[in-house]
């Protein structure tokens, strides 16, 4: 039997046996990683550091695969279980490889939009018959109110600026310091900026409307310690036959962040304050919702 469980709001609780480790508290990031030890859930707030491992197929699926997740699928609602359309619905709950990325690309989605007092709760059962319980709870809280309401044009930048930013090429787990225009993820006089020194680089765009977009700048100065951190979706990925840079998925890679980006903004939490896509036209280009990523 498939079922969709209650909405239900939890607050400092681990998330399912599917779910990503998720970041320790700040100022032991290290000692933690080093270890090898399972994070603390309870320390999670929204100025922590997010980890980054969204695969680009996962961040893909919607456009790829029309059995996957479609962003639109979900803010045309509630991002709560009894407010799922049908179509976003029948993603999660696929038991195939479709439902898997489905189920990545939503976890993501909630940890991006949603703080750690929310969580999306569900059940599905796999080609065995056996059911799994999902608990999928919010990190950065770009977006709390998609909780109850559809997600609004500012939200949906948000979210989707966040998904690229946390996006991996090779589909694996990075510290980082996600930055921006926004309470959320405002780090002005936090340790945070300290810790992370090296810019990779600026991420937005849209993945909710009809015209999907997503856009990355980097620091060529950085590009090299990017790679070397293998966070390579805002520089792209050299491929060692042709030398072509690659992309991941679907984020397009515009160039240097000091062509298509305002400067860092440093006495207010070092972070871009907008991005643009076109430098001989931003005032139909620009977007106040870019993520700047730090590495360490």
């Amino acid at each position: 039997m498939v079922e969709l469980l209650p909405f239900i709001v939890l607050a400092g609780t681990g998330c399912g046996a599917d779910v990503e480790e998720l970041e320790p508290p700040l100022g032991e990031a290290a000692n933690a990683l080093e270890a090898g030890n399972a994070l603390n859930p309870n320390a999670l707030n929204p100025n922590a550091l997010s980890y980054n491992a969204l695969s680009s197929t996962a961040l893909n699926s919607n456009t790829l695969n029309p059995n996957a997740l479609n962003p639109n699928a979900l803010a045309v609602g509630a991002l709560s279980p009894s407010a799922l359309s049908p179509t976003a619905r029948d993603a999660i709950l696929n038991p195939g490889p479709d439902g898997a990325l489905s189920r990545e690309h939503l976890r993501y989605t909630v940890e991006c939009a949603l703080d750690s007092s929310q969580s999306f709760s569900f059940r599905w059962t796999d080609a065995s018959g056996i059911a799994h319980d999902e608990i999928y709870t919010g990190v950065l809280g770009l977006a709390t109110s998609w909780a109850w309401d559809p997600l609004d044009v500012y939200g949906q930048r948000w979210v989707s600026a966040c998904l690229a930013a946390r996006t991996n090429y090779y589909g694996i787990r990075v510290m980082l310091s996600a930055r921006g225009p926004t309470k959320a993820i405002n780090k002005q006089n936090s340790p945070e900026l300290l810790m992370f020194t090296k810019e990779e680089g600026a991420f937005w765009g849209n993945i909710y409307g009809s015209s999907p977009a997503l856009y990355a700048c980097h620091v060529p100065d950085n590009d090299a310690h990017s790679r070397e951190a293998l966070r390579e979706c805002a520089a792209g990925h050299v491929d060692e036959t042709t030398g072509a840079i690659q992309p991941c998925g679907m984020i397009r890679i515009l160039g240097s962040c000091t062509a298509y980006c305002d400067p860092i903004a440093e006495k207010n939490g070092i972070y871009h304050p907008a991005c643009f896509t076109d430098p001989a036209n931003r005032s139909t280009t620009t977007s106040l919702q870019p993520i700047t990523v730090f590495l360490q």
